[in-house]
């Protein structure tokens, strides 16, 4: 069930109007959130929700036996929740990639192996509530929460279905609360969430646009022009974007609606001025729970080169199990080594701190190209593709001319990339003062959403379902 339905629309009303009458009454209204969010997963596929259920109960009971174990115990169940989760992963997300990575690293010695694969089906957001039901018992075994009472309360906000399916990745203690108080939807939040909503909506119909010439320069059968190269290299920038922070900001406008909060998970990212920044603003949920649950406890800054290039490069593999996301993470924990061992350098520390208009257009100017060959490495179906359309952004001749329309097209493409940060800019900086004018705000967002409904491909899923 994708947001952007009919399908889903229906659902939703359908649960307000239910939310509704039992608002005033707590237990309802948990096992009813409760209820709908497995008939939300289920609509996938309903041989996974005792996978989701079990995790979440298991997780549960494990924190309180950390919480009441002595010392010298806590770890052995701290242990069993962390196996038990990154095995789930493993075997469900991972085992088939290293089944044939084996195969084709004896392949190099010459010997034929013919080994057999699972072929499991992937459960949808897999990848999002193992690492979310994994931080309860992290925080509780280092002390940073206390484990809570009630089994319900902890199943529903991990099964919560305005994110449960491609995130963002919520802590126990950002969400957890909320399901033992059940906050009461107020109509200011409510109206934040529609601005939302509506936000989204338009972000995902723009990234499902850009998906066509992302397949001209990505999935052709033949070399692509200079142009058409770096209009497929922005387009997919802009399609990942819209298509992920889209789904972010129709699951927190949702969640709005109802009456929870979910922090944001992306704050301009096209407007990162280096690496490390471009990392604080990007999935910022995944990239935080990294920092601090992997790259501290790895020790930090302490041998920093080390941890950051394990960290990216088990983040890129989280993505998904294919060496492009792993030379995708390696990329990204390249830049941003470089990135320290340059501020450290005595020339580029002065570089570095100027803060000038013109000092920080370069800076962003840098830190969007490396971005934007990170994504071609991510978007290309082998390292050999990805290669090949790296030389083809940088070859003036030898190559291809370019279609009539090649120009036009990497124009729209780049007006679409702006105007997405650009709108975003808009709702973070302006929208409370935009939501106070009646008048503008309900027909704008009814015109916006009009033209989406008109215009986008209602049925496209969200690439992060895959993840």
């Amino acid at each position: 069930m994708v947001f952007n339905t009919p399908i889903f629309l229906l659902f939703f009303v359908f649960f307000l109007l239910i939310y509704g009458v039992i608002l005033g009454e707590k237990k309802p209204k948990l096992y009813f959130i409760l209820v709908a969010s497995l008939v939300f997963y289920g609509a996938w596929n309903y041989r996974f929700i005792p996978l989701l259920v079990g995790s979440a109960v298991i997780d549960y009971y494990l924190a309180l036996a950390i919480a009441a174990a002595p010392a010298h115990r806590k770890r052995l169940f701290l242990t069993l929740s962390v196996v038990m989760n990154l095995g789930i992963l493993a075997l469900f997300k991972y085992a088939d990639f290293a089944i044939e990575s084996a195969g084709e690293f004896l392949l190099l010695f010459g010997v034929e192996a013919s080994l057999p694969t699972l072929s499991w089906i992937l459960p949808v957001g897999i990848s999002f509530y193992t690492f979310q039901s994994l931080s309860y018992t992290i925080d509780v075994y280092r002390g940073d929460m206390e484990p809570r009472r009630g089994l319900a309360h902890f199943t529903t906000a991990l099964a919560f279905f305005p994110q449960l399916v491609a995130g963002p990745i919520l802590r126990a203690r950002q969400i957890l609360p909320q399901f033992h108080s059940l906050p009461v939807p107020t109509w200011e939040n409510a109206r934040h969430g529609f601005l939302l909503i509506t936000s989204g909506l338009f972000k995902k119909t723009i990234a499902d646009l850009l998906a066509i010439p992302v397949a001209h320069a990505f999935d052709g059968d033949g070399p692509v022009s200079l142009l058409e190269a770096w209009t497929g290299a922005l387009a997919f920038a802009g399609q990942i974007y819209g298509d992920f922070a889209g789904y972010t900001d129709m699951a927190i406008g949702i969640a709005l609606v109802i009456g929870f909060k979910i922090p944001p998970n992306f704050r301009l990212p096209y407007f990162a001025v280096s690496p490390v920044d471009f990392w604080r603003r990007w999935h910022i949920s995944l990239s935080s729970w990294l920092r601090d649950y992997l790259y501290i406890p790895l020790g930090g800054r302490n041998n920093r080169y080390r941890n950051v290039m394990i960290t990216m490069l088990l983040g890129g593999l989280w993505h998904g199990a294919a060496w492009n996301f792993v030379a995708w993470g390696a990329f990204h924990g390249v830049i941003i080594m470089a990135t320290h061992y340059l501020s450290g350098l005595g020339i580029f520390a002065a570089f570095s701190s100027r803060s000038s208009r013109m000092m920080t257009v370069l800076k962003w100017a840098i830190t969007f190209y490396l971005v934007l060959l990170g994504w071609v490495l991510f978007r290309a179906t082998s390292l050999d593709d990805a290669l090949q359309l790296m030389i083809n952004m940088h070859t003036i001749s030898g190559l291809p001319g370019s279609a009539p329309t090649a120009l036009v097209v990497f124009v729209l493409t780049i007006v679409a990339l702006i105007g997405m940060h650009v709108w975003d800019w808009f709702v973070i900086a302006k929208g409370d003062a935009f939501e106070t004018k009646r008048w503008l705000f309900w027909p704008v967002l009814i015109l916006i959403q009009a033209i989406c409904l008109m215009t986008g491909e209602p049925s496209n899923e969200f690439i992060y379902f895959q993840f």
